[in-house]
């Protein structure tokens, strides 16, 4: 009864810790639709190294552009222009909202817009998944050299 509850609490203590350190990577796919005259704001919440992937694309009847630029958490303003298809990447420098911005106000024409984003994590310039499979290695490494240090007689 006394082992298991030593391995229980353990566990418990090892998943409390994972899931402090463990930050989920993010990756989105959305539709919506951007209505004449109107604008779409959608925010993207992001940390300092982060490394974000933008794919948008507009569908419409007749003209398949929208007005499209993105503001930094700093004021900062990233145009894109007019834009039906566009792709855009870059590494985060400034924690905070990002904000993309989907303007239809020059035409009354209904556009409809998918939008795709990956943010990719980094801890110490290392990309996330590669630093915790680094951890882990290091975790069972240290288990087995564990258990036979434990087996050997002395």
């Amino acid at each position: 009864m006394i082992r298991s509850r030593k391995l229980l609490s353990r566990f418990l203590f090892i998943a409390v810790v994972f899931s402090i350190i463990v930050q989920l990577a993010e990756a989105t796919t959305m539709n919506f639709t951007v209505y004449g005259g109107e604008e779409v704001t959608r925010s993207i919440r992001l940390a300092v190294d982060d490394h974000v992937l933008i794919k948008f694309t507009v569908v419409a009847q007749s003209d398949k552009t929208l007005h499209v630029y993105m503001t930094y958490p700093n004021g900062t303003v990233q145009e894109f222009g007019e834009m039906g298809f566009y792709t855009y990447t870059f590494v985060c420098d400034v924690e905070g909202e990002y904000v993309l911005h989907f303007s239809n106000k020059d035409s009354l024409e209904n556009k409809f817009v998918t939008l795709d984003y990956q943010v990719e994590h980094y801890i110490f310039g290392i990309p996330q998944m590669l630093f915790l499979t680094i951890i882990i290695v290091l975790v069972c490494v240290a288990a087995v050299a564990a258990f036979i240090l434990m087996g050997k007689p002395r």
